[in-house]
């Protein structure tokens, strides 16, 4: 239910998540440019937000699930939401902007929609759902700029960003259907989850990209902030949104990270802000709006991957 009434007491918070979930996209380009390879990055940005979240569960005395079918759910929804899209986003850094992988990351409700289209029942696709995925689809082709020809480099990096919101859209499907709807705390779910995809990243990073190396204190700095913060603590403040303000208010943070994106990557790492770029992520984000717009009484997904809603993870958009 809905509770965005009178009160705005959670509008700091709100404005403070998109700032958390905005910037993620340049911190993870400081760590790539000082050459922490794009697993790795997946793996420290995991790792520090394990760390965040336990000392929360500590904190609140928050009991891990012990169903096998849970941890069997959250190997999986770590895969999708964590561990891959998190890998893709920074591999896809190395090749494109922050600016351009945080307009890509808007793409994420649309990526959502089709597969919960696909797989939900209840889900079903109407005109204006149509109208707004075609929307987002033309800004995709903006973005890419595909009059000029693709260039190699950075229509791999493209593919990577789309790859991850694909996931993101796999991954809150499945969370809906599979992961959210028991009675475990949605701190110690979302815990589980950052645990699995830790784990998952530790199996695979020492023998992909080989041992870690020092990159320098501005790398270990970003590395911490994108895990402790924009995996850990954020989190936490999601859930508060949600509580507060209810899940559909919440949803729309996804309308303001690419901004805080762009602005950081232009203001703070000199990127440059084409045109193209500008016009395509407003396409996508009027593509969201149209299509995401929620039918009375449908309650509605929130946007941020792995993100917690009022009973678990629920559906939502972040980098």
């Amino acid at each position: 239910m809905e509770r965005s009434g009178g009160s705005a007491g959670w509008l700091p918070g709100f404005v403070v998540l998109s700032i958390i979930w905005g910037s993620s996209f340049a911190l993870i380009k400081v760590a790539v440019d000082a050459g922490v390879a794009p697993l790795w990055v997946a793996l420290w940005r995991c790792l520090f937000g394990l760390v965040a979240l336990g000392a929360v569960c500590v904190a609140r005395r928050a009991s891990m699930p012990r169903s096998p079918r849970v941890w069997a759910h959250a190997l999986v929804v770590a895969a999708l939401l964590n561990s891959v899209p998190f890998a893709l986003f920074s591999y896809a850094e190395t090749r494109v902007s922050s600016v351009v992988a945080g307009v890509w990351n808007a793409t994420t409700p649309l990526t959502t929609l089709l597969f919960a289209v696909a797989v939900i029942p209840e889900e079903r696709p109407t005109p204006r759902r149509s109208i707004g995925l075609a929307t987002g689809f033309c800004g995709v082709l903006l973005v890419l700029g595909v009059w000029r020809g693709l260039d190699g480099g950075t229509l791999g990096g493209s593919l990577a960003c789309l790859g991850a919101t694909a996931c993101y859209g796999a991954g809150f499907t499945y969370t809906r259907r599979f992961f959210a709807g028991g009675g475990e705390s949605a701190v110690a779910l979302s815990a589980v989850q950052i645990l699995c995809a830790t784990a998952e990243l530790a199996l695979v990073a020492p023998a992909a990209a080989g041992p870690p190396s020092w990159p320098g204190p501005a790398a270990v700095a970003a590395l911490a902030g994108l895990g402790a913060v924009g995996t850990g603590l954020a989190y936490i403040i999601n859930l508060g949104v949600i509580r507060a303000a209810g899940p559909t208010v919440a949803s729309t943070v996804t309308y303001l990270t690419p901004l805080w994106s762009t602005l950081l990557g232009a203001a703070l790492l000199g990127e440059p802000l084409g045109w193209n770029t500008l016009t395509g992520g407003l396409l996508i984000v009027a593509g969201v709006v149209v299509a995401r717009s929620p039918r009375r009484g449908a309650r509605a997904a929130v946007s941020a991957p792995g993100s917690p809603g009022p009973r678990g993870p629920d559906v939502r958009a972040r980098g």
